[in-house]
């Protein structure tokens, strides 16, 4: 059975075109405009072993925000989509990752409870040509749109950098261990639906 998707987003600020294999093995292609926005999915979906594929034309002229947070709406999109009816899923995943003087940590409850904790500090105003307030407003934007509850915090950290690496990379990780199916899992709830 695979589980994929594909999602074409059209507004007046943004044109996406994205794919998504749920059971991948981490390759990626993904050209938004925003080289540092594509360096972190890429490492996104190689961590998740997620095959995915994003091309985004936005408004950068005006700046990141609608492209990043467009990005998200539809992955989030892509992603519930893919999941299915969630039966023998794990559900759960959580992970730590360390990148250097950073340590971060993701979880995530595939629920159909969207809900976003994000707890991260940035000191730049940008890594590269990426707002770092765009990284919460990304991160929300799939929770929502995935029905997903999500939780991230950089522990601790000095470079936005790796702190922003270290988040994505852990929320891949952390998808990994809950897509994963296991017969002997069910429907993972009492309730009998998520």
């Amino acid at each position: 059975m695979s589980r994929y998707s594909k999602i074409d987003r059209n507004t007046k600020e943004t044109n996406i075109t994205l794919e998504l294999e749920l059971d991948g093995k981490g390759n990626s292609e993904i050209d938004t405009g925003v080289g540092f926005f594509d360096h972190m999915l890429t490492l996104f979906a190689f961590h998740g072993k997620m095959d995915l594929n994003i091309k985004a034309k936005g408004d950068l002229n005006v700046c990141d925000h609608h492209t990043v947070e467009d990005v998200g709406i539809a992955l989030g999109e892509a992603f519930k989509k893919s999941i299915g009816d969630k039966n023998g899923i794990n559900r759960y995943g959580t992970f730590y990752i360390p990148m250097d003087e950073t340590l971060a940590l993701a979880s995530i409850d595939i629920s159909n409870r969207p809900y976003l904790v994000f707890d991260c500090d940035f000191k730049r105003e940008k890594v590269g040509e990426m707002a770092t307030e765009m990284v919460g407003e990304f991160f929300r934007a799939f929770a929502f749109n995935a029905g997903v509850t999500l939780h991230l915090k950089v522990i601790y950290g000095e470079n936005d950098h790796h702190k922003i690496e270290a988040l994505f990379k852990a929320l891949g990780r952390a998808i990994k261990e809950a897509k994963l199916i296991n017969p002997e899992n069910g429907l993972p709830s009492t309730k009998g639906k998520l």
